[in-house]
């Protein structure tokens, strides 16, 4: 089984999610979790709560937020487990068609002795 990271931004003309479609989502979720797909959930803060860390020629730096600029805010991830990319894919599209518009990664955990991820 490979992991997969998939993170969920939501488009910045979405409005909030109601109580109903929050319910969808998670009727999702349990499906996901009860066929051994989900590893784990969440949603993010929002960056005004966030902290930026940095490392440049040997200086680490931290700045709390609110930040002048945040472009791209991740609203969301999820910790998957599927047989192949591919099935990512698909579990990142079912969620998706659910959550709405936006738009979402899906990076490959790299795990001990597995190689390279591919």
């Amino acid at each position: 089984m490979l992991k997969f990271l998939m993170t969920y931004t939501a488009s910045p003309r979405s409005a909030p999610p109601t109580p109903e479609h929050m319910a969808q989502i998670g009727k999702f979720s349990e499906e996901m979790a009860k066929a051994g797909i989900l590893v784990m959930t969440g949603g993010l803060v929002r960056p005004s709560k966030g902290t930026q860390l940095r490392m440049a020629s040997g200086k680490f730096t931290v700045t709390d937020g609110p930040y002048a600029e945040s472009k791209e805010l991740i609203d969301g991830f999820a910790l998957v487990q599927t047989k192949s990319k591919q099935e990512a894919i698909d579990v990142a599209e079912r969620f998706m068609r659910i959550a709405g518009d936006g738009a979402g990664e899906i990076l490959q955990v790299f795990e001990q002795g597995e190689g390279q991820p591919g």
